[in-house]
Order: structure tokens, then C-alpha cells, then sequence
């Protein structure tokens, strides 16, 4: 297929910083202590961490790249059995998988992807060299495309965020190759974009940031999307932190976010939808309404839905134990043995907008 190129699999090269896993996720060691410090300029955002850098760092054991409209997409692929494609959100990375992957693979074949302009993947490229804005249609290319490469012709999906407007457009659009979805705090009704995201709604930042953008602004915004910011170790903060400061990355969410309308894609069709759905939220998210949860189940016929206490906008990367009780009642394996604790979620509230088309 023209566009495509596989590449040979990678992984992080011996004495990679802190963040870079030579195994397994779970066996990680989260070492602040050993972090390396940062010099001013890289703290203020002046420097960009180099496309090199990042994959010295941040491939783990398994990481591979195939070349797709300009880019080199860092995804993993592990395990074997039906295919699971997992799809993250804003600013984050394949990463955000990282536990819940490690115990899916046991039972699934699990794919993983560095969604552009974000993590090791970064921004897609024209034939020219320039950065490409991601909208919506260019995700869609984009994730047509990479599934094509790798022989996904079905598969269950997963989400979050802004994956999981992917997802379920995906699902809409393919309605035979989506044998399950789950939405994890799942982007696609009309909001106000959170406020970090929407600072790339002005100008002066988006001509500001590529060259100066601290990262107490990045380390603010991780903490947001946690429902307990406590929760979120050193090595955490700095892989989120570089990967924003990333060559390119910052130029590109600067075309990219002020195309972000979430009153474009049209919810209606979910009612359409047969495709068996789950529905996952945090109860403290902060950056999409926990309304968006009820609106997503009501809407998709025979959707289940679960409201997770205490936790934030990326609930299975703040605490997988419990997602991963729920995903293993609803895909019905053997994934995990916690305990799930999890509350219905309430009836969807009068008057929500609905989007139009």
C-alpha cells in the first residue's frame, strides 16, 4: 500500500533515560531519585526534545514503527487472540496503556499507537516537510490507514478522550469491524475546551509556545486530569513533559486545537449503533462533564456504564486495577481478579445539547 512502510521493531537502547522500559510495564522501576535534571532551557520550553531522543527513551520492549503519511508511527503489538486496539487521548501516548495492556495481552492480541502530532510518533508531515493540522477527517485517514498496515480488519476498541471520539467514529463509519467499544471519558459532544488545551486558541500562544512554554504549565495540566494528583509519580510527569516538548509537538497542537469543534461529528448516529458498548468515566474528571457519560449510554442502544469515585479523566492509567475488573466482566476473560469499584452512572441531565450534524 502506497504510504506505508513497515519498519523493524525497537527498543529503548542501553542506558536510556528514566521512563524508557527495557521490559514489561508493570516491572518499571519509578525512580525520581534517578531522574536526570533538566537544564533551565529545557525547563522553560526553549529547547525541543529531539524525534531521536524520544525513541531512545521512551520505546519499550515490543516498540515498532511503521511509516504512514509523513510519520514514523511508534505502536506496540503484543499477544495473541482477538484483536484489542487501544487509542489515547490529548497529549498523552501509548503509555497511558501501559497496565491494562500488560494484562490484556495475556488473553488478546493488544494494539497500541503514539496517535500524531503526540508521544514518540509526533507530528505527521506533508510531501513538503510541513507540519499537517489533525482534524478530525485527517484521524480518520490516519487510523484507516494504520489498521490497514498492520491486517486489522476487526477488532474490539478502546478509547479515551480524544480517542474515543476516534473510536466510535471509527465504529460508526466501520460498522462490521468493531466487534466491542469501550469509551473512557470519551470526547465528541459539544464542550469548552479545558482550559490548557484552549490556550492554543490564541494567537499569541500558538506563536509563543513552539520556542517557550515552561513545563510547570505541562506538570499543571497532568495534575488536572488526575482525580488524585498524588497519585502521579516523577517518571510520569517527566515522560509527559517531553513528550509535549517534543520536536515538533508543540507546533502542531498549535494548528490543531483551534479545528477542534465538538459540535461537528454527529451524535445522533450512535443511536444507530449495534455494536455492544461500555462506558467508563471519572467521576472527578475535569476536562470532559460527567453528563457526556450518561449521554453516551443513554444514547447507544443497551450501553453499560460505570462512574469511577474519586478518579480523574484518564481513570485507567490513575487506577487500572478497576478498570480492568470492568473491562474483564464486559469482555468476559480472564484479564484481571480485582475487585470492581464502580457505581452506576446517573440519568442523563435535562436540556444536554445535542450536536448537530
Amino acid at each position: 500500500m502506497a504510504g506505508i512502510e513497515p519498519q523493524s521493531s525497537g527498543s529503548s537502547a542501553p542506558g536510556a533515560a528514566p521512563g524508557a522500559a527495557s521490559g514489561s510495564a508493570s516491572t518499571m522501576a519509578l525512580n525520581s531519585a534517578a531522574l536526570p535534571p533538566r537544564s533551565l532551557a529545557d525547563r522553560l520550553g526553549i529547547t525541543s526534545v529531539s524525534r531521536d531522543q524520544l525513541r531512545r527513551c521512551y520505546t519499550q520492549s515490543g516498540s515498532n514503527f511503521v511509516r504512514i503519511m509523513g510519520a514514523d508511527v511508534h505502536y506496540i503489538d503484543a499477544g495473541s487472540g482477538d484483536t484489542i486496539v487501544t487509542i489515547h487521548g490529548f497529549a498523552s501516548s501509548l503509555h497511558t496503556w501501559n497496565r491494562v495492556a500488560d494484562e490484556l495481552k495475556h488473553a488478546y492480541r493488544v494494539i497500541r499507537l503514539d496517535l500524531p502530532p503526540f508521544g514518540v510518533t509526533g507530528p505527521l508531515r506533508s510531501t513538503t516537510g510541513a507540519i499537517e493540522t489533525m482534524n478530525l477527517p485527517t484521524y480518520r485517514r490516519f487510523i484507516d490507514t494504520f489498521l490497514q498496515a498492520l491486517g486489522v480488519s476487526r477488532a474490539i476498541f478502546i478509547g479515551n478522550s480524544l480517542g474515543g471520539l476516534i473510536s466510535w467514529d471509527y465504529a460508526v463509519r466501520h460498522r462490521e469491524a468493531v466487534e466491542r467499544l469501550v469509551l473512557i471519558d470519551s470526547a465528541g459532544f459539544p464542550m469548552k475546551l479545558p482550559i490548557y488545551t484552549g490556550l492554543f486558541n490564541s494567537a499569541l500562544v500558538r506563536a509563543s509556545s513552539p520556542r517557550w512554554l515552561p513545563e510547570i504549565i505541562i506538570r499543571s495540566a497532568v495534575r488536572n486530569v488526575y482525580g488524585d494528583p498524588r497519585k502521579i509519580d516523577a517518571v510520569t510527569l517527566r515522560r509527559y513533559v517531553e513528550f509535549f516538548h517534543g520536536e515538533g509537538t508543540r507546533a502542531a497542537i498549535g494548528k490543531m486545537v483551534p479545528t477542534l469543534d465538538f459540535a461537528e461529528p454527529d451524535t445522533n448516529v450512535l443511536t444507530t449503533l449495534t455494536v455492544p458498548t461500555l462506558v467508563l468515566w471519572g467521576a472527578k474528571d475535569r476536562w470532559i462533564p460527567t453528563a457526556h457519560a450518561a449521554e453516551f449510554a443513554r444514547r447507544i442502544p443497551g450501553a453499560k456504564s460505570v462512574m469511577y469515585p474519586g478518579l480523574g479523566h484518564i481513570p485507567m492509567e490513575e487506577a487500572p486495577e478497576r478498570v480492568l475488573a470492568d473491562l474483564r466482566a464486559f469482555l468476559g476473560s480472564n484479564v484481571s481478579n480485582s475487585a470492581s469499584s464502580s457505581a452506576e452512572l446517573p440519568l442523563p441531565e435535562k436540556g444536554f445539547r445535542r450536536a448537530s450534524a
